[in-house]
């Protein structure tokens, strides 16, 4: 095989890999894939590495990153079959990944159908009675120090009487490795609800699951947390046993 085709080879793969991948989105502005290889590793199935970056790719309707950029180990997949363009690992591999997430994604994120749904008819002790609460839009920001800042309007037994809830903290690692613990939480007003904002809090902890991004054939372990201005950064560690949109 000379090199022309080994390039050939390279650019056929490199179109497969972002065809499955979009297959597992429900948009996307940029998706990038480049697989590196050589004529006779890849006559063999084997594959040196491959680098993917979106930029606003979007799953589950509602969650939205600004940034991904992954990085996988050697992969070994079925020449047959990816010469039909389809992707089907052989032997799990391993990936890092960069995620980064903008205030606005993250407020959107906060607003989804599946965050809103855990928020509606909770049922909580406000002075001294037993209630059920729902919460309205949710506005998400980070203002700096390290710390982001949640904040929601709350409305009680279908009644009409609102409450603010909000609440700064420190997001952190969690010890179990998928997941963003919070932090330092103060909650603004003092006088709020200690129930309610627990209700809130809940929410942002579902949220920071990194279960919720996580594609098929994957398993994430998160690294590192910075919060930067105007954006949260995430390194995962990941482990793809099968190929997203493949087998």
């Amino acid at each position: 095989m000379t090199k022309g085709n080994a390039d050939l080879g390279e650019q056929a793969l490199s179109k497969a890999f972002e065809m499955g991948l979009s297959t597992q989105l429900d948009a996307a502005d940029a998706l990038e894939a480049e697989i590196r290889t050589n004529p006779m590793a890849l006559m063999q199935g084997e594959l040196e590495s491959a680098d993917i970056q979106g930029r606003g790719l979007v799953i589950k309707d509602d969650l939205r990153t600004e940034l991904l950029t992954v990085k996988t180990d050697g992969l070994a997949i079925d020449p047959l079959k990816a010469a039909l363009g389809e992707i089907e690992l052989t032997r799990p591999t391993n990936a890092t990944a960069a995620v980064e997430l903008t205030e606005a994604d993250i407020e959107r994120a906060c607003n989804s159908a599946y965050i809103r749904q855990k928020l509606q008819a909770l049922d909580v002790t406000l002075e001294g009675r037993p209630v059920q609460v729902s919460a309205e839009h949710i506005s998400f920001s980070l203002p700096g120090d390290g710390r982001v800042a949640i904040a929601a309007s709350v409305t009680v037994d279908n009644a009409g009487d609102r409450q603010q809830v909000a609440f700064r903290a420190v997001p952190t690692m969690g010890p179990r490795g998928y997941e963003v613990v919070l932090n330092e939480v103060e909650i603004e007003p003092e006088n709020t609800s200690p129930a309610l904002t627990e209700s809130l809090l809940a929410a942002a902890r579902d949220l920071l699951d990194l279960h919720n991004f996580t594609l098929s054939g994957m398993t994430l372990q998160l690294q590192s947390l910075a919060v930067r201005p105007g954006k949260i950064v995430l390194q995962v560690q990941a482990l793809v046993e099968s190929f997203p949109g493949g087998q």
